[in-house]
C-alpha cells in the first residue's frame, strides 16, 4: 500500500555500469538498480549479504532503458481480489493498457484464475509478499526472505511465471529486505507518482493526484485491500487522458 514515504525521484540511470565512492563501500550499477558493495553486517539470525541495493527503482527507464522516452507504467497492488481485479482488467482492456500487477502471494493461492488471466491478458507481474506484514522492514531476516519466496512460490503455482520484480509491502524498504531481494536476484521497484487511493480519498482527489505524471512515470495504483472503487472510477478518466498527452504505458 501507498501509506509509506515516497521513495526519492532521484534517476539511477538503470543498466548503465558507473562507479562512485559511496560511505561504507563502492557503488557498482547492475540491471535496473544500484548495489553497494559494503563489509556486510549480522542483523538478527543471519548476516546481511556483502551486496545490497541502495534503493528501489523508481522510474520505468530505471528497469526498461530501451523504451520510448514517454513510456510510463501503471503499477496495481495487493491483488488479486476477486470483485475489483475483474473490474481492473475489463477497464484495461478497453483502454488497450497493460499494467503490472503486484501479487501477494496469499491473494495468487486463493484465486489463481485470477493469476492466470492477468498473464493472459499480456500484464505482467510483481511479487509483493505472501501476506503482506507491515512493518515489513522489522521482520527477521529470515522472515522477510520467507515472506518473498513463499510469495513466488505460490504466484508461480497459480500462474506458471515466476516474477523477476519486488514492491516491499507498504513500500518499507530497508538494508536487510533490499539485501534479501539481491540474494533472489529480483530487482526492488518502488513509484513516482501515489494518489493514496488506498485512503479513499476522493475519486477528484485520485484523479487529481494521478493526472500529475510525467514521462518515466510509475504510478501506484491498488486492486486489493479494501474498497477500490474511487481507484477504477479515477482510472476511467486517468487512463485516456494520459494517452492523449501521448504518454506510451508499458509494463514493467
Amino acid at each position: 500500500m501507498g501509506e509509506a514515504r515516497k521513495i526519492s525521484r532521484r534517476r539511477i540511470l538503470g543498466w548503465a555500469t558507473k562507479t562512485a565512492t559511496l560511505a561504507g563501500g563502492m557503488a557498482i550499477g547492475l540491471p535496473g538498480h544500484v548495489v553497494v558493495v559494503s563489509p556486510g553486517a549480522t542483523t538478527g539470525d543471519q548476516t546481511v549479504p556483502r551486496t545490497a541495493a541502495v534503493r528501489p527503482a523508481s522510474q520505468v527507464h530505471d528497469i526498461r532503458p530501451g523504451v520510448a522516452q514517454d513510456a510510463i507504467a501503471l503499477t496495481i497492488d495487493d491483488g488479486p481480489h476477486p470483485l475489483w481485479t475483474p473490474l481492473m482488467l475489463e477497464l484495461l482492456h478497453r483502454t488497450g493498457i497493460r499494467a503490472t500487477f503486484s501479487l501477494i502471494g496469499a491473494q495468487a493461492h486463493a484465486y489463481p484464475d485470477l493469476v492466470r488471466r492477468i498473464l493472459a491478458e499480456g500484464h505482467s507481474i510483481c511479487n509483493h509478499s505472501m501476506t503482506h506484514p507491515q512493518p515489513f522492514s522489522r521482520g527477521s531476516p529470515t522472515a522477510i526472505h520467507q515472506q518473498i519466496t513463499d510469495a513466488q512460490s505460490a504466484i508461480v503455482d497459480a500462474g506458471g511465471v515466476p516474477p523477476t520484480l519486488f514492491r516491499a509491502p507498504a513500500g518499507d524498504w530497508s538494508a536487510v529486505v533490499l539485501s534479501a531481494v539481491e540474494s533472489l536476484r529480483m530487482v526492488p521497484i518502488g513509484w513516482d507518482i501515489d494518489p493514496r487511493d488506498w485512503s479513499r480519498p476522493g475519486t477528484t482527489v485520485v484523479t487529481s493526484r494521478l493526472l500529475a505524471a510525467r514521462p518515466g512515470d510509475i504510478l501506484l495504483c491498488h486492486d486489493g485491500g479494501g474498497d477500490r472503487a474511487q481507484t477504477i472510477e479515477s482510472l476511467r478518466t486517468v487512463l485516456p487522458a494520459l494517452k492523449g498527452r501521448g504518454l506510451t504505458f508499458v509494463t514493467l
